[in-house]
Formats: structure tokens, sequence, C-alpha cells
């Protein structure tokens, strides 16, 4: 009797365990989706602490015992957004069958930085402390980077640095286009040029 009713508290103990875990993860994405709203509708300097917890019915303390800070709160944003741009250029690189993979891969890139612009602001424009190439790099932002180094290993002695190169000129280009220093008309012509620049005969 004693064992079995131990059983039981502990199966007891364990549900509400894993009910306190759902519920938190639950309250996390409510607050990341709620600061992704606010930045698309109004812009970043808009998104604070107050302003979440009015938007979303949680207290202050709440949303600092989830993320510390609003720039926690930041920071996790961008790194649901590395895991949706690596995703993204993952679908792109592997839907080519016949054709240029570097040139879906740059397109995917520029498609996801024109379609969310606060999202994309926030992965690389604001000055977070989320560590690049670092052992602490989250493993979402070096999913994002492996669909780049992919597209280069076997073509280079250097892949890491050509996916380096290659990542900085989409970079430029969105963020150019983004602020209007390039006209959106010659898009295309920017893309094909890139994927000349950076396809390499095969080794």
């Amino acid at each position: 009797m004693v064992l079995a009713a131990l059983y039981f508290l502990s199966m007891a103990t364990d549900r509400i365990a894993e009910r306190k875990l759902r519920d938190r993860q639950a309250r996390r994405a409510q607050i990341i989706s709620a600061a992704r709203r606010i930045a698309e509708l109004e812009g970043w300097s808009n998104v604070t602490i107050r302003r979440l917890s009015d938007e979303i019915s949680y207290s202050q303390p709440v949303l600092y015992a989830h993320f510390g800070s609003r720039e926690g709160i930041l920071a996790a944003v961008a790194i649901e957004g590395f895991q949706e741009i690596g995703l993204a250029l993952e679908k792109a690189r592997k839907r080519v069958k016949r054709g240029n993979t570097v040139e879906s891969v740059a397109a995917a890139y520029l498609e996801f930085a024109t379609s969310s612009p606060a999202l994309y602001e926030v992965m690389f424009s604001l000055g977070l402390s989320v560590p690049f190439d670092d052992a602490a790099t989250p493993p979402e932002m070096r999913f994002a980077f492996a669909q780049l180094l992919e597209l280069f290993q076997g073509q280079s002695s250097k892949p890491e640095v050509i996916a380096e190169l290659f990542w900085a000129s989409l970079h430029g280009i969105a963020e150019l286009t983004r602020t209007k220093r390039f006209p959106r008309s010659r898009q295309k012509e920017r893309v094909r040029a890139l994927v000349e620049l950076f396809s390499f005969p095969k080794r």
C-alpha cells in the first residue's frame, strides 16, 4: 500500500511539473509573439516591458522572471528569427533539382528580409549580446549559417570564409534595399550578379 501510494504521488508530482513546464513555455511563446507583433506594427522602440505587460495581461515581474530584461526578450525573438530563416534557406536549398542552388538561397534570404522587416532588424541591426561564431552561439544561429555554408562545401578550400562573404553580400543588399539606398527595380539584376560571383566550378 505504501509503495502504491508513493508511486501515485510520484506520478501526480510529475504531471504537475509537466503542466507547469507547458504553462511556462506557453507564456514564453506568448510574450515573444506579442513583442514581434508590436515591433512589426510600431517598431522596436515601442516594445517595452510595460507595453508587453499591458498587451498580454501579465505582470511585469512575470516577464522579468522569463527573460530577465527587455534585451532578453529581443534576444529570444532574434533567435527565433534565425530558426525561421534557417528553415527558409534549407527549404530553398533542398528544393533545387537542376537549377542554381546559390540563386535559390539568395532569393529566399532576401524574401525573408523583405517580408519580415522588424524580425530581420532585431536579428542583425540592434545591439544585442547574442554571440556569433562562439562556443555560446545558440544552435538556431548555427543552423541558419549551416545552410549558407552547405552551398560552398567542396567548392572552395575555405568554405566558411566564402559563406561569410556571401552572407555579408546578402545582408548588404537587404539593408540597402530596406533603407531605400538601392532601388527595388534592380533587385533581380543584383541577385543574378551575386550568383555569378559566388558560383564555383565543382572540384
